[in-house]
């Protein structure tokens, strides 16, 4: 049988006893390995450049310093790890600048243990993992008419697209991993993996993420709500 190795997590809250919930109710998962829970900024960093987390929790209130401020620190320090904001603020500005930063989850403070959980893992995978107002924002932002103007060289890049690449567009977009998309188009998920690496190509964006927020400005794919 295939082992996979673990989903490396490491969390970043100045609390212990909120470090210490959360490593119980990660390493809990067989799927999922606490390697590092630090409380300052300093150890942040020297955590993440020393074991290459795939997931980085970092809260946004460090003892009155915003996490936001050292973001592109651990960034360089992992540059393959992904960041879930966690919060308790339910501030939609701070949110936004959150995304804005890099991130590619967040999860409010008082949400289930469960929702963390699986928030982990579908950004592991890949996906995005924000609340509605953040995404409502996101949309807002997308629907001003400066956002909205589609210039010559865009057109060129989408023009090149085939048909079945704007269909795999259409169904990632929905949030769905790679077998999910595989099984509405009836292709293979090999099949689906190439289509996307075709049209991050051809549209220079770098992942499902950006391609998202591509696919919602220029009409590729509807947007939520």
């Amino acid at each position: 049988m295939l082992m996979t190795r673990p989903i490396r997590v490491m969390i970043i809250d100045d609390h212990a006893l909120v470090r210490a919930g959360l490593r119980m109710l990660i390493d809990a998962h067989r799927s999922m390995k606490v390697v590092a829970d630090v409380g300052q900024r300093w150890e942040a960093i020297q955590a993440a450049a020393r074991e290459h987390p795939d997931i980085i929790l970092l809260d946004l209130d460090m003892g009155g310093e915003s996490g936001l401020a050292f973001f592109p620190d651990l960034v360089t320090a992992a540059p393959g790890a992904k960041v879930i904001v966690l919060t308790g603020v339910r501030d939609a500005d701070s949110h936004w600048q959150a995304v804005r930063s890099g991130a590619r989850g967040l999860v409010l403070k008082d949400k289930a243990a469960e929702v963390l959980i699986k928030a982990i893992d579908k950004v592991h995978a890949g996906e995005i993992w924000l609340d509605a107002k953040t995404t409502a924002r996101i949309l807002d932002e997308l629907a001003r008419p400066n956002a909205a103007v589609r210039d010559d060289p865009d057109a060129r890049k989408i023009a090149t697209l085939t048909a079945r690449e704007k269909e795999v567009i259409e169904v990632a977009c929905l949030g769905v991993r790679n077998r999910e998309i595989g099984r509405r188009l009836f292709i293979s998920e090999v099949t689906v993996r190439h289509h996307l690496s075709s049209i991050y190509s051809k549209l220079g964006v770098a992942d499902r993420f950006e391609l998202t927020i591509y696919a919602f400005r220029h009409g590729l794919a509807q947007r939520p709500g």
